[in-house]
């Protein structure tokens, strides 16, 4: 099992990493981006820091590396600045898929626990879409029987960004056609007042329709006292207009 503990020479490594995105970054872009993402005062993401670099510089930077041991990967998750946890989370994507097209169980593991301890830092809504599905997602898919569990605790957390993990790691299963623990996650935070967690839940339903559409039809129905707008015009977005309007007056026509 890889340690996230960090050496003397990792810390340096990490530092240098972050010191090349550094060196691309954009004064300007980085005000556009502190404005798209929120971070005025009380925002979702009044403390966040960007370098306004793009993500095609980011994966750039990305390949320039083979797999980045755990142990930096962890330090450039607690960096200040958004792009450099971007590019972290990204490695740790990369190194998921690796370990996993060699069965290494192990290292799958290491990478999951280590998202897990760092999903404070995960803190933004495009770093979890990046990341939850193809880890958390992956992980509890193939190798935890507690899946459903897992995503509940977080689902109920008080943190935002645990929440929405939680429903976007749903990705990976409704991409296999396991239905039942996304159906049953967005259940559980269909009374979310957070903006961006009735648009995850929304989105994740209207993937969930591509797969199976009576079924979503059905949970609409069954939740539509419950749903907010929001998340119910995400949900219905690519019905037709005629079934989108009835929909959005509760009245769902089934597919047969």
């Amino acid at each position: 099992m890889q340690s996230s503990d960090v050496t003397v020479d990792e810390e340096v490594y990490a530092d240098q990493i972050e010191a090349s995105l550094i060196q691309l970054s954009d004064p300007v872009r980085a005000e556009l981006s502190k404005r798209f993402f929120k971070t005025g005062q009380g925002q979702y993401s009044e403390f966040d820091q960007f370098l306004g670099v793009t993500l095609p510089q980011i994966r750039a930077q990305l390949k320039k590396y083979s797999a980045i041991p755990l142990p930096i990967l962890s330090k450039l998750l607690d960096s200040n600045f958004h792009e450099v946890r971007h590019f972290a989370l990204l490695a740790l994507v990369s190194n998921f898929e690796q370990a996993f097209s060699r069965l290494d169980f192990e290292s799958q593991k290491c990478i999951y626990m280590l998202y897990l301890e760092k999903s404070s830092q995960v803190n933004n809504w495009d770093l979890v879409d990046a990341s939850a599905h193809k880890i958390v997602g992956a992980y509890l898919f193939h190798f935890e029987k507690r899946s459903e569990k897992i995503l509940f605790e977080l689902a109920n957390s008080n943190l935002l960004w645990q929440r929405r993990i939680a429903m976007v790691a749903c990705w990976y299963f409704i991409g296999r056609d396991s239905l039942d623990v996304p159906l049953n996650v967005a259940e559980r935070l269909l009374d979310d007042k957070e903006d961006l967690i009735q648009k995850a839940v929304g989105w994740m339903l209207r993937e969930l329709g591509k797969q199976n559409l009576e079924r979503l039809k059905r949970f609409l129905e069954a939740h539509y006292s419950q749903l907010s707008r929001t998340t119910l015009r995400y949900a219905i977005e690519k019905f037709p207009e005629e079934e989108r309007q009835l929909a959005l007056k509760g009245m769902f026509q089934s597919s047969s």
